[in-house]
């Protein structure tokens, strides 16, 4: 039998995604990051920084090898096609990745990823849950959060999916439009429903 529960979190850039694993890794979750492996796969002359260097151009990458990340995004976000390709290049080293970190996982585990769906990783998870908010309060939270313009903060919303896919295909909805106090509340009340599941299933 299965000994964990997966939990996939995800939503669009300045929904507050990152509070809610926050709250949930503080309850006790075991939260894998998909940015957190992404930092990892792009390390100076690994296959996936090889890849993206040979279709996205040399100058996305530092003197050592290693990936610039701001310059990567200007070009990924500057359209969703470019959106998608960046994805389907780094997508299956990151499920490679947590394939293998879900191995000896145990209890809830918690995989943040923003690019859940585009992955196909919905597909392995019991329970997927988005944070969304509106575009104007996403807007500014990244411009403050990533020093952008609110061209640049635009340019990297356009290449996301939209509030309806996630609306649409999410198991449960997180909104987050106010201070982040209900955002907290409402998400621990979502980890003991899903810890006390959890445990029923073990007993």
């Amino acid at each position: 039998m299965k000994r964990y529960k997966l939990i996939g979190l995800t939503g669009q850039s300045g929904a507050g995604k990152s509070t809610v694993a926050q709250v949930f890794a503080a309850l006790g979750a075991t939260v894998i990051s998909a940015d957190d492996i992404v930092r990892g796969l792009y390390t100076a002359q690994s296959p996936c920084v090889k890849t993206i260097a040979a279709v996205f151009g040399a100058d996305c990458l530092n003197s050592d090898g290693t990936v610039n990340r701001p310059v990567l995004a200007q070009r990924a976000f500057a359209s969703a096609d470019n959106t998608a390709m960046l994805g389907r290049l780094v997508h299956p080293f990151v499920m490679s990745a947590l394939l293998k970190a879900l191995k000896h996982a145990r209890g809830v585990v918690v995989f943040d990823a923003p690019q859940l769906f585009e992955a196909d990783a919905d597909v392995i998870c019991d329970c997927v849950i988005a944070v969304v908010a509106d575009e104007a309060v996403r807007k500014q939270r990244i411009m403050e959060r990533d020093g952008l313009s609110p061209e640049q903060a635009q340019s990297r919303m356009n290449a996301q999916l939209s509030e309806a896919f996630f609306r649409a295909h999410a198991d449960m909805i997180l909104e987050n439009n106010g201070n982040g106090d209900a955002l907290r509340q409402a998400a621990e009340e979502i980890y003991r429903q899903h810890r006390t599941i959890q445990s029923a299933r073990l007993a």
